[in-house]
C-alpha cells in the first residue's frame, strides 16, 4: 500500500523544494534555472511570504508540493489563500499526491482562519480540474481573470 504524508516545509527543506519548484516552472515552459528556483523559494520562506506543503512518499522522499500565498478578500473582509503552485513529480503521479496536497492545503487554511482557497489552472488541464471538482472546488462562472505584465 502506498502511504503518503504531507507536512509544511521549512527553510531546512530548501534543497528539497527547489528542484520541485524548478520542475514546476519547466512544466509551464520556463527554462531550467535551479539557482533562480532556490533563490525564489528561500526568499518566500525567509520572509514568511508563503506556506509550502510537501507530499512525501513512504520512503519520506518529497514527490510534490503546493504553495499558498496569504491574501485578503475585500468583499468578505477576511484573509484567504491563493494556491498558486501545485506540482507532483511525473514519476509519482497517479498515487494521490495532488489530492493529498489539496486536502492538506484546505486543513491548513481552516486551521489558520482563512475563509477560502483560490486557484487558477489552464483551461486544457482537465486532469487537475477533475481532481479539484471531486474535492468540492467550484469553477468561477461569474468573473473573468485578467493579468497585465508590469516591467520594472
Amino acid at each position: 500500500m502506498n502511504t503518503l504524508r504531507t507536512r509544511i516545509a521549512t527553510l531546512a527543506d530548501l534543497e528539497i523544494v527547489a528542484p520541485l519548484f524548478d520542475a514546476y516552472r519547466q512544466f509551464y515552459e520556463q527554462a531550467p534555472d535551479i539557482a533562480a528556483a532556490r533563490h525564489f523559494i528561500r526568499d518566500r520562506l525567509q520572509r514568511d511570504e508563503s506556506v509550502i506543503l510537501l507530499a512525501l512518499d513512504e520512503a519520506q522522499q518529497a514527490i510534490g508540493f503546493c504553495q499558498l500565498y496569504p491574501i485578503f478578500c475585500s468583499i468578505d473582509a477576511k484573509p484567504i489563500y491563493s494556491l498558486s503552485d501545485l506540482f507532483v513529480a511525473p514519476e509519482a503521479r497517479r498515487v494521490g499526491a495532488g489530492r493529498a496536497l489539496l486536502q492538506a492545503a484546505e486543513r491548513h487554511a481552516r486551521n489558520t482562519g482563512r475563509t477560502r482557497l483560490e486557484l487558477t489552472t489552464a483551461r486544457t488541464n482537465k486532469t487537475a480540474q477533475s481532481v479539484y471538482e471531486s474535492l468540492g472546488w467550484q469553477r468561477d462562472e461569474v468573473y473573468y481573470a485578467y493579468a497585465k505584465r508590469v516591467e520594472a
